[in-house]
C-alpha cells in the first residue's frame, strides 16, 4: 500500500462511479484491521504512528468513496476537473427555477403528506443526478460535463436536509 495512492486504489477498487457498497465496506474492515495501531504495540511510538497515519488515511478513502455525491467530485478531480463549488456558484436558470420551486412548495408544506410528496420528487431528481454522474465520469471529456451535474447535487443535497428539517418542525 501507498499513502499517496488514490482512494480506488487504496481500496483495490477500479477507478469509476458505480461502486459495490459491500465490496467497499468489506475492503475496509480488512485494510482498518490490517493497519489498526493495536496491531502495532509491542513495536513502538514510530510503528503505531505510521499506523495511526494509515487508518486516517483508509478512512479518508472509505467516507469518499461511500458517498455517491463525493465520490462524484472526488472523480471530477482525478479527471482533472475540479468542481470547485466554494468560489464557483454560477447555476443553470433552469435548475435555479427549479429551487425556487422546491423552496416554495417547502415554505407552504403544512402537512406531511406535502412535505413526502416534495421529498419523493427531490429524491427522484437526485437519482437522476446520479444516474448521469455514472454515465459521464467515465472520462476527463465526460468529467468536464459532470461537474455541473456535481455541483447541482450539493444544492439537492442540502435542500434535502431542509426537508428532513421542516419534518421534524412539523413534528414538535
Amino acid at each position: 500500500m501507498n499513502l499517496q495512492s488514490d482512494d480506488f486504489e487504496l481500496m483495490g477498487l477500479p477507478r469509476q462511479f458505480a461502486l459495490d457498497r459491500v465490496l467497499l465496506d468489506e475492503r475496509w474492515k480488512a485494510l482498518q484491521k490490517q493497519a489498526h495501531p493495536d496491531r502495532f504495540a509491542g513495536e513502538g511510538g514510530v510503528a503505531q504512528r505510521v499506523a495511526m497515519q494509515w487508518s486516517v488515511r483508509i478512512n479518508e478513502a472509505y467516507q469518499r468513496l461511500k458517498h455517491p455525491l463525493k465520490r462524484a467530485a472526488y472523480l471530477c478531480e482525478l479527471y482533472g476537473v475540479p468542481v470547485r463549488a466554494e468560489d464557483n456558484t454560477a447555476m443553470p436558470a433552469a435548475f435555479l427555477m427549479q429551487q425556487m420551486e422546491w423552496r416554495e412548495a417547502l415554505d407552504d408544506a403544512v402537512s406531511e403528506e406535502g412535505i413526502n410528496s416534495l421529498a419523493l420528487e427531490v429524491a427522484s431528481a437526485k437519482r437522476e443526478m446520479l444516474e448521469e454522474c455514472e454515465q459521464l465520469l467515465t472520462s476527463s471529456e465526460g468529467a468536464k460535463a459532470a461537474v455541473q451535474t456535481v455541483r447541482s447535487l450539493m444544492f439537492v443535497e442540502r435542500f434535502a436536509q431542509d426537508i428532513e428539517r421542516r419534518r421534524e418542525q412539523l413534528e414538535q
